[in-house]
């Protein structure tokens, strides 16, 4: 994998960013894609239900999820 990018947003009325390798960014907006999401507001969806999890590596394992059950690549 390449080295990080980094996207930013608002999430809960505050600013952050997350850095992800682009590969996982590729999975995450094709997910936004198909739910009919806008990026930020996927981003706010794995913020509402990552519990104590860091916010990148939840977007990581939703991404990992998403590709094992559709079967395809980013």
């Amino acid at each position: 994998m390449s080295g990080l990018a980094k996207r930013s947003v608002v999430l809960a009325g505050h600013a952050t960013s997350v850095a992800l390798e682009p590969e996982f960014w590729a999975v995450l907006d094709r997910i936004a894609q198909t739910r009919s999401l806008s990026k930020a507001q996927l981003l706010a969806d794995i913020d509402a239900g990552r519990g104590r999890r860091p916010l990148a590596s939840a977007c990581r394992l939703l991404a990992l999820n998403w590709v094992a059950e559709h079967g395809v690549k980013a």
